[in-house]
């Protein structure tokens, strides 16, 4: 055995140890090299060193159903490529499919075949195909399987290995500390051929939760994967993540298990030939969600979560205080990691992110306006019984309608000026296709669909959409045009590399402002963000134009003059000022 062989056996004995202690930790440890490279499979000699050319400014990503564009004759995935290809092809170069397997609800994420694609969407040669031209994301749906897969029902008469695949507990054990995203009682009682069992169940109970205590749950997601990876895909995200490993009389959220876990994923990825990316899906406050970057050893990339509630804050309110006191005060990624920067996702605009960040009265504005512009609020269940808002629903677009002083000739406007905060930001940006569509709440598939979240999920008819978009006086065609110019723009900035060096700067409560510069010092960029109905004037020397360059504004293509005094920014105007292009 080599000397890097061996380091990597004695490194991922550990990790077992650590994880499963009372097991034999180089057997397991072998199992798991066999179910992530099955026979045929190479892995490095060397384990990755942690860096920044995993990602470069070109990466953006795309977010979307494989049926968010129908039109009833093609495979939805061949629409969702021709989609691609027709309007984004050098625009972003990444996609994620939210989950695209067979499943019985919540819009895919209770999975019922981890290993087929659902077939009213296409299958693996239309996954492959799209995978082939952009880098690929898909869902691990992890921490839960539907109450009617194959799984579960195997566990229910009680067939090996899956009489042991789910959690269970009893209604007299004390589960008053765990943490919960839903109002939907925890545990569920069910049959099984050895009689009545109570399963735990974290969102729904179509949801059943798997048991990584037992190893054989653990191996099988790494079959997974690889599957996925064989398929073309780079991107894996990690679906709730950090509700993974669950013990009686705890939070059950964020165990050292569960970190452990991702740290033993990390590792072999880091060790794969193929290039894989982990992206955990934590919508949590600001300190548990850093946690997943762990010491350079969990996630390669996390969620920027404060990001959706906090811009809508800054945009509804006119003030860009909040926003940026938390941005001054977030770390860069470490080495090897990366942000991923969002407004609108295919759930709701997630409230608990926003704890510690935003004063209850702020909070209770927000979700008044959402709920003025026809949006939503979708609840959580406290520890002492109670409720709070988990998460509010509406499209991104719908939600720029209205600030606190009501609505306004803005709304465009605003809504571009959000979407290019979350291009200036260190990290990746990603949006929803909602988002790039300019869509509006959809309350039809609410009232049919009977859940709050289908506000969000509108499915557009191509037809349909493509004639909108062909039309330039409609918003949908705005909205894509503007972005996908931006996007253009952002790409050739090195300035803009996910891990360029962001100061946050403090201007004006108005304006929100980061500087950034390249890895190698080359290029600045003072990106400003007006977030305010009015005009708003910062002197020039508040942002330290050096005096012996030239600065352009990368948005407008103005030369900003040595001779002026001042920069002035109209409402909701953005301005990317550079000393190179």
């Amino acid at each position: 055995m080599t000397e890097q062989s061996q380091s990597f056996s004695l490194r991922l004995s550990a990790l077992v140890s650590q994880i499963y202690p009372d097991l034999d930790a180089d057997i397991l440890a072998s199992q798991i090299v066999e179910a992530f490279w099955p026979e045929g499979s190479k892995r490095r000699k060397r384990g990755r060193t942690p860096g920044n050319k995993l990602w470069t400014q070109n990466d953006a990503l795309l977010i979307s159903y494989g049926n968010s564009i129908l039109d009833g004759a093609h495979k939805p995935l061949d629409l969702l490529y021709d989609f691609l290809v027709r309007y984004l092809k050098d625009v972003i170069n990444g996609v994620h499919i939210l989950p695209f397997f067979p499943f019985t609800s919540d819009d895919g994420f209770a999975v019922s075949d981890y290993r087929a694609v659902n077939p009213q969407l296409g299958d693996w040669a239309d996954i492959n195909r799209i995978g082939a031209e952009f880098h690929l994301m898909s869902d691990l749906v992890l921490n839960h399987v539907s109450s009617q897969s194959t799984w579960f029902n195997d566990y229910r008469q009680g067939k090996a290995p899956f009489d042991k695949f789910f959690f269970e507990a009893s209604p007299d054990d004390d589960l008053s500390a765990v943490v919960r995203p839903r109002t939907t009682p925890l545990l569920q009682e069910v049959e099984t051929v050895n009689g009545p069992r109570h399963v735990w169940c974290t969102f729904s109970h179509d949801q059943i939760d798997l048991d990584f205590r037992n190893p054989e749950v653990l191996l099988e997601f790494l079959r997974i994967i690889r599957l996925h990876v064989d398929n073309g895909v780079q991107i894996i995200r990690l679906d709730a993540v950090a509700f993974l490993w669950k013990e009686v009389e705890s939070p059950s959220i964020h165990l050292p298990q569960t970190h452990a876990i991702i740290q033993l994923m990390r590792m072999l990825c880091d060790y794969a030939q193929e290039t894989i990316i982990l992206l955990t899906e934590t919508n949590v406050p600001k300190a548990e969600n850093l946690s997943y970057f762990g010491n350079r050893n969990e996630a390669h990339a996390i969620y920027n979560f404060p990001l959706p509630p906090l811009i809508l804050h800054a945009m509804m309110s006119g003030s860009a205080h909040y926003l940026q006191k938390w941005q001054s005060g977030m770390p860069p990624a470490q080495l090897g990691c990366a942000y991923l920067n969002f407004t609108a996702s295919h759930d709701g605009i997630g409230m608990r992110p926003a704890e510690g960040l935003l004063p209850e009265d702020e909070k209770a504005q927000m979700i008044q306006t959402v709920k003025d512009i026809g949006g939503l609020v979708s609840m959580r269940t406290l520890p002492d019984g109670g409720e709070a808002p988990y998460e509010l629903n509406t499209t991104y677009y719908e939600a720029m309608a209205r600030t606190f002083k009501g609505a306004d000739d803005h709304h465009f406007e605003r809504f571009i000026c959000s979407q290019t905060i979350v291009m200036s930001l260190e990290g990746i940006p990603a949006f929803y296709i909602h988002s790039l569509l300019a869509t509006p709440n959809d309350h039809d598939s609410v009232a049919k669909r009977g859940m709050n979240r289908a506000i969000n999920r509108h499915r557009w008819d191509y037809p349909t959409l493509r004639g909108l978009l062909e039309d330039p006086t409609t918003p949908h065609a705005q909205v894509l045009g503007i972005l996908s110019d931006r996007l253009r723009v952002r790409s050739r900035q090195t300035a803009f590399h996910p891990n360029a060096t962001q100061f946050t700067m403090a201007l004006d409560s108005r304006i929100f402002s980061v500087w950034r510069q390249s890895l190698d010092r080359h290029q600045s960029i003072f990106a400003l963000h007006n977030v305010s109905d009015e005009d708003v004037t910062i002197p020039r020397v508040a942002i330290n134009l050096i005096d012996d360059e030239i600065w352009i504004d990368l948005l407008s293509g103005e030369t900003i003059e040595s001779g002026v005094a001042d920069i002035t920014l109209r409402p909701y105007q953005c301005r990317w000022i550079s000393n190179r292009q």
